[in-house]
Formats: structure tokens, sequence, C-alpha cells
């Protein structure tokens, strides 16, 4: 079997390192929402042959890899399984450093404390580098975790983050440290769509968990707030959702949470499922552009589980993929500015890039032309995503503030 050109594999023995790309015969790199790292599963050539020698993994010695395809490092981290067989061939399971969040317990305590400093607390705890971090806002009252994991202790952090806010934040490793991302800010330019990438789909929608009203109560049982979606009940009946709120909370918090509870709850489940062309850009965590015209799909998605194969010189993904809702959420801790989500502007032409924070256009020379502004990312150093609305200009990414100016009429 062939090896992909593209494949670069290089595994490190203490200061030792090694490249075995020729011994490899297929690689599945993937990543899940939930989950602490990603993790890529390596076939290998497992015998003395011409020219090349045994890779010599053992995994009780801390081996660790580095996997890159065409230049470009998608992975590192440590190798933690392996198996071998009479036929000839290895294969090994690596995962990046999230796996230290996982696999560290202790005792966490937090009172007033962001999900941004109760993330910078864990990864010194056990002293995991770390890359990019968000800057969360809304303080938690209390969280209290005994003889957990620091990823369980990031989870809730982020999830009461995400009820009082309604914005949405990962953890992703890359080039070995762990950063904490902003969804909505990692919008990339990718869209996937039949005939250009698109080579299968399935699409699943449930009301089997959803909720039209949501009630707030204290210990006691006296009701505190309570909210529903009334045009949702004259279609599908009631359906109730209880919750207690912490003690600390003001009403007008407790009001701003119900509010968040509700909007997600009572939006159906939706799941889309796609095989396309591999893009190693789009990895759990991100959102990308579907297009999919027999489901009546043109919108951002999530994804929230994805699968890159590369074998016999081709890479090919599986994803699933849920609606992002949160893309026009308000942040509260700033005021719009001159320009908001929805805004029909005039393009000046130049760079787009792939997220908020790249640091590296994705491209240079675009055409202008008028094009919609999908998402604003306040403070980030590319904080506008536009998207073209007529094929004068390509631009579809995130652009500078003074790129474009409003449209007139």
């Amino acid at each position: 079997m062939a090896v992909d050109e593209g494949i670069s594999l290089i595994i490190t023995k203490g200061s030792e390192a090694l490249d075995i790309s020729e011994l490899v015969k297929k690689v599945q790199w993937k990543g899940r929402k939930g989950s602490s790292s990603r993790t890529i599963t390596v076939n290998l050539i497992d015998d003395d042959g011409y020219k090349h020698a045994r890779s010599g993994i053992d995994v009780e010695q801390g081996h660790q890899c580095i996997f890159s395809y065409d230049g470009n490092e998608l992975f590192r981290g440590i190798i933690m399984k392996q198996s071998q067989s009479d036929k000839k061939t290895m294969s090994f399971t690596a995962y990046d450093n999230g796996i230290y969040l996982a696999n560290n317990k202790d005792t966490f305590c937090y009172e007033n404390k962001t999900a941004t400093e109760i993330f910078r607390d864990c990864c010194t705890r056990f002293g995991i580098p770390m890359g990019e971090v968000a800057s969360c806002t809304y303080k938690i009252p209390d969280l209290t975790k005994s003889k957990t994991t620091a990823f369980d202790a990031i989870a809730d952090a982020l999830s009461l983050d995400f009820d009082a806010t309604g914005i949405r934040h990962y953890v992703a490793s890359n080039k070995g440290k762990i950063s904490l991302l902003t969804r909505r800010e990692n919008i990339l330019q990718w869209v996937i769509e039949p005939g250009a990438n698109l080579t299968g789909y399935s699409y699943t929608k449930s009301i089997e968990d959803i909720k039209t009203r949501v009630k707030m109560v204290s210990k006691e049982g006296t009701t505190l707030a309570e909210k529903s979606n009334s045009s949702l009940e004259s279609k599908i009946g009631i359906f109730q959702e209880i919750d207690q709120p912490e003690e600390s909370l003001t009403t007008a918090q407790i009001n701003d949470l119900i509010d968040s509870m509700l909007e997600e709850k009572s939006t159906p489940e939706r799941t889309l499922s796609v095989d396309s062309i591999g893009i190693p850009d789009v990895v759990s965590g991100i959102g990308i552009y579907v297009i999919i015209p027999p489901l009546n799909i043109s919108r951002t998605f999530y994804v929230d589980e994805d699968t890159h194969t590369f074998e016999d010189r081709s890479h090919t993904m599986s994803l699933k993929l849920t609606f992002a809702t949160d893309v026009t959420k308000e942040d509260k801790s700033d005021d719009s500015g001159d320009y908001k989500v929805g805004d029909i502007v005039q393009f000046k032409g130049g760079y787009h890039y792939v997220s908020s924070t790249a640091s590296s256009p994705a491209s240079t020379n675009l055409r202008p032309g008028p094009a919609k502004i999908t998402l604003i990312a306040k403070g980030a150093k590319h904080p506008y995503h536009l998207i073209h609305t007529d094929s004068s200009t390509m631009v579809y990414g995130w652009v500078d503030k003074g790129t474009f100016t409003k449209k007139e009429g």
C-alpha cells in the first residue's frame, strides 16, 4: 500500500526524533465535543524491510508523536496504546495534551471567578502550557468540585458561563499548548456543498427533549421566575423544565438565566452528518457554512465530532454537525458600535482570515464588492465576519475594522 505523500509522522523518544513516515499505512485523526483531547490512530508496517526498520514504539517509555500533513502540523501528543499482530502490523493511539486535564483529579473550589480564571488555574496546577485564552466576563458565584478531574471543573465553568451569557467556549490543543477559544469567533470561511466537496449526508430533527417552559424555584420550592414559549406550546403542548439557581444570584441574573435556558431548550435538536473531501482546518469546536439545497439548508453549523482519514494519497472527513444558534447572540459586555450583524456593507478588497484571531490571511488580493456581516467578535484582531452577496467578490471570512464601508441605498 502506497504511503500518502503528504503524511509526516515523527516519533520522539526522549531527545531523539525519528521519522517513520514510510511505515505509515493509514491515519485517523479525530475529536468530539465534550472530549478533553483529540486523538490519532495510526496503522504501521511492523517489519524489518528494505530501507526501513521497525518503529520501536513503547508506550511505557512515554514516547510522543507529531503528525503533519502537506507541511502543516495537525497533532502532537503522547502515545498511550499500542497493538501488534502476527500480520506484521502495528497500530497505536496517541492523545494531545488535553489528556492531562482529563487524567488529573483534585478538589476545586472557586468563588466569584470567571471561566477564564478557572481554566488558567486548572492548567497551572498540573503544569500544562497555555496558548490563547478567551476572556469570559461572567463571575460564577460558586463552583465546588470534589475529587474530580480538571476537565470536569472547566466543563462545568463553561456551562455556567453559557447559561449566563449565551456564548459558547471550548478547549483545544495546538502544538503542545492548551487554549480556551470562543466558538463563534472561530467560524471558518470553509463552505461544504454538493458539486464541490460534499460526498454524502444525513439529517435528523427531533423534539424528544424539547421544553416549552422553564421554572426557577428556591430550595424551599418557592417559584422565583418562570417563562414559556407560548407559540411553541400552541403547536406541541406543554413540556416543562424546573431548575434551582444559585442562592447568590440576583433577580436580574435569574431572569437572564431563564431566558438563556428557554432559548436553548425550546429549540428542536437538529443533527446533520456529512462526508466530504478532507479539510484539515475543520475540527470539533469550530463553525463552517453548509449548503444543501434539497434540505433547504444554507447556514452556519458547529462541528461536534470529526474523523479525518488519510490513506492511499487521499484525505476524507466525516462530520457530525449541530446548528449554530448563538452566532447572533448579543455580547452584553460591550456596545454594538457602528455596525451590527445583518448589515450589508461594501468590502474594499484585500484579505480575509479563517478566524477572528488568525495570525496570517487565508486569501489575499480579494476583489471589492458587497457583503453581509454575519458575526461580530468584539475586541478580536479581525472582528467582522463577512460573506459576499454576489460574485463580484469572494470574501468569505473574518476581516479587520476599516476594510469595508456602509453600503449606500
